[in-house]
């Protein structure tokens, strides 16, 4: 028996109600739109049998991957060995006071739109932005003068022993693009966050500014992750500006491109593949450094089966 089927026959013996599929298409599942497929790919629908889930991996010793809404990651085309757990069926949103809870799996995106439905402040600033809830609250997520940690105030995840732990705010587990999730073998269940009243029409008004213009920059044109690199004030530019300011905006390497309109944005032209798109980061970042001595940081988490090159893993 193959070790895909061993893993598929082991949790279906759980006897949970969860979806279950064998190589899935990871093109499905990322905002690229590029890489292979999982060997298994399983969506739990509730804590439990997340839980169960994780255990039987564990016990076997298959790798697993937590999947959100496939933003800021870039998959191999060889796909994924083990697991990919995909968290989108745990998805509730609920309010107590002033406190919005929202499950990893939910739409970042829809988590805020609710909010000010109700008439709460605190995730406008996010509305538009591709992803789950999960992915936000592991980078840090930041845009329009706002903060993920600047409204966060506990979360629970499964950890290291597979037990539920609570995290809660410490200001120094947080900083541009970091969280105390990142150094943690951990899965991040849900988060709660501290909101504020506030009128819902005027909230509305604001969020449909910010998609409008995240439309004219482009973040929607074709396949792609946003901002591909981090900025960095001790540069002195944004990364956009240094990469269009080092001739690259336009810049292909197959069917992977630097966009037209924005040096950040790097996409999909149709058929891109991921290691297509790994090159052009490559690129991009070497002839920034070449013109300006600065060193570009992907922000753009590289996973799956990559091959080592040159002794060390790109």
């Amino acid at each position: 028996m193959c070790i895909v089927n061993k893993i598929v026959n082991l949790i279906k013996k759980i006897n949970i109600d969860t979806v279950i599929r064998e190589n899935e298409p990871l093109s499905a599942h990322n905002c690229f739109q590029t890489g292979g497929c999982a060997d298994v790919f399983v969506e739990p629908s509730s804590r439990q049998e997340l839980l169960e889930i994780l255990k039987l991996l564990k016990r076997e010793g298959v790798p697993r991957f937590i999947l959100g809404g496939g933003a800021n990651i870039l998959v191999s085309d060889k796909g994924v060995r083990g697991v990919v757990i995909d968290m989108k069926r745990l998805n509730r949103i609920s309010l107590e006071k002033n406190i919005l809870r929202v499950e990893a799996g939910c739409s970042i995106s829809e988590a805020s739109l609710k909010a000010a439905r109700w008439g709460f402040k605190g995730l406008q600033f996010i509305y538009g932005m591709p992803g789950s809830l999960g992915g936000a609250l592991w980078m840090n997520a930041r845009c329009y003068s706002g903060e993920i940690s600047h409204i966060f105030s506990w979360a629970d995840i499964i950890n290291e022993d597979l037990k539920v732990e609570r995290i809660v705010f410490k200001q120094d587990d947080w900083d541009y693009k970091k969280s105390p999730f990142q150094n943690r073998d951990c899965v991040i269940l849900s988060g709660a966050f501290r909101m504020e009243k506030a009128p819902s029409p005027q909230l509305l008004i604001f969020m449909d500014k910010i998609k409008k213009d995240r439309e004219e920059k482009g973040h929607y044109r074709a396949p792609c992750a946003g901002s591909t690199f981090k900025n960095n004030r001790d540069f002195g530019s944004p990364s956009g500006v240094l990469i269009e300011n080092a001739g690259l905006r336009g810049k292909c390497l197959g069917a992977a491109a630097v966009s037209d309109w924005h040096g950040n944005i790097l996409i999909n032209k149709g058929n891109a593949t991921s290691r297509e798109i790994s090159d052009l980061i490559r690129l991009v970042q070497d002839k920034v450094k070449e013109k300006t001595g600065f060193m570009l940081e992907a922000e753009v988490l590289k996973i799956g089966d990559w091959e080592l090159e040159d002794g060390k893993s790109d």
